[in-house]
């Protein structure tokens, strides 16, 4: 009798080591799927982190291209106030900021106790500052960020056709 159960004992582990081996790549492929997985959602994320980060820089040069416009003072109505491109800090924003001037208008009751017939105006401006990061700066790509920012404003002085 103790040679009988010992043959079935033989035969009952000869039947499991092909199941322990299926079951054991299973596992090692599901791993790897998981594996590739999270890589794919890491490169991803990381792109659009770059690519956030690059909009941002472009946002920041417009902003500074519209302060620089603003801060020059000297403003006319006959000639648009271009100032000239220039590069950031980094090398890779592009900045082309300006003042056009737009219409004169009576000066605002609210604004001033002033009205029609005073001798003075509201000349209306419109800044733009239009920035570009790019990736490469020697070259355009998909990847590459733009942003424009406007400012209207007025100035008041006196009435004459020109300011």
């Amino acid at each position: 009798m103790s040679m009988f159960a010992s043959n079935s004992r033989y035969i009952h582990y000869r039947q499991q080591h092909g199941a322990a081996l299926v079951i054991g790549l299973i596992l090692l492929v599901v791993i790897t799927v998981l594996a590739i997985s999270g890589m794919n959602t890491a490169t991803t994320e990381i792109a659009m982190a770059r690519n956030d980060q690059n909009y941002e820089n472009a946002f920041q040069a417009a902003e500074s291209g519209l302060e620089n416009a603003l801060a020059q003072g000297n403003y006319d109505t006959l000639v648009p106030l271009v100032l000239p491109q220039f590069v950031s800090a980094t090398g890779h924003e592009f900045i082309d900021a300006r003042v056009e001037y737009e219409d004169a208008t009576m000066v605002p009751d609210k604004a001033f106790s002033l009205g029609d017939g005073s001798g003075f105006a509201a000349y209306h401006f419109l800044a733009t500052s239009q920035a570009e990061s790019r990736r490469d700066p020697n070259s355009e790509t998909n990847r590459d960020a733009s942003a424009v920012h406007t400012q209207a404003f007025y100035k008041v002085g006196p009435e004459s056709p020109t300011f």
